[in-house]
């Protein structure tokens, strides 16, 4: 599975297109957190105001649909990558890393995790 993940063209478009929503999404995290934000708040609020552009950016560029009825699913694996998120920095946090290097190290892992419940469960194979 891992080696036919890393040959999927969608997986290349959605890494490509991830990169440009991740370079937007950990600017808006870092800024909540630089204004003083704590981490659960600064990763909320960069997840509402990414989802938006994310839909659209995602449903067209990586997957070639833009169908408004799949907004409800695309929020909700939203919901499932913050979560992550937040347990994780939580650790992160209770390991005293940096944020600004823990929410770094977790792009990766959280956009795979995003490439596969976008592609099975929200946009379909």
């Amino acid at each position: 599975m891992i080696h036919s993940l890393f040959v999927d063209k969608q997986f290349h478009r959605f890494i490509v297109v991830g990169i440009l929503n991740s370079i937007v999404g950990y600017s808006l995290f870092a800024f909540f957190i630089y204004v003083g934000l704590h981490y659960v708040l600064a990763s909320l609020f960069a997840t509402i105001l990414g989802v938006f552009f994310n839909f659209h950016s995602i449903g067209k560029l990586v997957f070639k649909q833009h169908n408004y009825k799949l907004i409800f699913r695309f929020f909700s694996v939203y919901c499932i990558t913050y979560l992550l998120n937040i347990l994780f920095l939580y650790i992160f946090d209770k390991l005293d890393v940096n944020m600004y290097l823990a929410g770094f190290l977790l792009l990766a892992p959280i956009a795979v995790i995003s490439f596969l419940l976008n592609k099975f469960y929200v946009f379909g194979s």
